[in-house]
């Protein structure tokens, strides 16, 4: 139990990170807007966002956004458009991108919600409950399919779907890892060819 504790902790730091370079990577600075006159919070998004664009470069922002709940790769390769990557590479990075964090929650996800529910932070109890609720919501459809089930709602590219919510659900199920992370896994790779079809094909005829 400590170990998984541990592990949970190191992927929750992961996770803050990950977000904090997401905002960097939507706070651009107008042009010719004097650095004087930024707030702290500016400087700081602005020193992450060159860091990563400049330093690191555009493949870890895309990277490292499709890691991130709720935009995963439907934010991510729209993000590789907008940079000019090749839509492989985009696609490709995406795709490990957003399954990276699967295992994690597929793993501890159930161990976190039983922590979180009887914590006595009420912003964990909220947490723990709009999850559980979340659960609930999907869980007919995708246990009913099992295998498909999960593979279907992960495929689908929009907010209330994706590989988080699918994988929370297959945890909450008790459907098996392996089972569970294929599943995750056709679903992403879909979605993934979804979004590079509506980015590099539909967008970029209008742009």
């Amino acid at each position: 139990m400590k170990k998984k504790f541990v592990w949970l902790s190191l992927a929750l730091v992961l996770i803050l990170c990950l977000s904090l370079v997401l905002v960097s990577c939507g706070s651009e600075q107008a042009e010719g807007e004097p650095v004087e006159e930024e707030g702290f919070l500016s400087r700081i998004t602005n020193s992450i966002k060159n860091f990563f664009l400049e330093t690191v470069g555009k493949e870890w922002c895309v990277f490292f956004c499709s890691m991130i709940p709720i935009i995963e790769l439907r934010g991510a390769i729209p993000m590789g458009f907008a940079f000019e990557m090749p839509f492989w590479l985009t696609y490709l990075l995406s795709v490990i991108g957003n399954m990276l964090p699967i295992p994690f929650i597929l793993l501890f996800i159930k161990v976190v919600l039983n922590w979180m529910g009887k914590s006595k932070v009420k912003f964990f109890n909220k947490v723990a409950g709009w999850l559980n609720k979340k659960v609930e919501k999907n869980r007919d459809k995708i246990a009913k399919y099992s295998f498909w089930g999960v593979c279907f709602f992960v495929a689908i590219p929009l907010p209330v779907t994706g590989a988080w919510t699918g994988s929370l659900v297959a945890a909450m199920i008790d459907m098996k890892f392996w089972k569970a992370l294929l599943s995750c896994l056709f679903g992403v790779m879909i979605a993934g060819v979804v979004m590079t079809v509506f980015s590099y094909g539909l967008l970029g005829l209008i742009f």
